[in-house]
């Protein structure tokens, strides 16, 4: 089982919308990405797509600049789906407590055949 991994992206200004906080759509691409790259490496040459995001509430606005911290842990592994918690921390400009959470969403991926068909996983 995956003991959690870590992850960084830079908030940069083509990620912003114009009142200059981070489009949310970035960071839902970063969290699926990162949960795939872990789903990859926990379960090599198997086949993973999205199946499911939960809650997906913004807590706090992200500006440019910002150094993003994604800490991405395995929390469920089924007969075929894999789920991941994933929570976001800002690394920079940290004017309250560091181990805030800016952003947390459980995720999970399918595993299936080279037909797109669900099929279960080799552990």
């Amino acid at each position: 089982m995956n003991k959690g991994t870590t992850h960084h992206k830079i908030v940069l200004r083509g990620h912003l919308n114009d009142y200059g906080n981070l489009f949310g759509g970035y960071l839902l691409q970063w969290i699926d990405e990162i949960g795939y790259i872990s789903v990859s490496l926990d379960f090599p040459g198997q086949n993973f797509v999205t199946i499911a995001l939960d809650n997906v509430e913004f807590r706090h606005s992200i500006r440019e600049g910002q150094i993003l911290r994604f800490a991405c842990s395995q929390v469920r592994v089924g007969n075929s789906s894999v789920t991941y918690h994933v929570q976001v921390f800002g690394e920079r400009y940290l004017h309250e407590d560091p181990n805030m959470v800016l952003f947390e969403t459980n995720i999970t991926f399918v595993c299936i055949d080279q037909e797109g068909q669900k099929r279960a996983i080799e552990k």
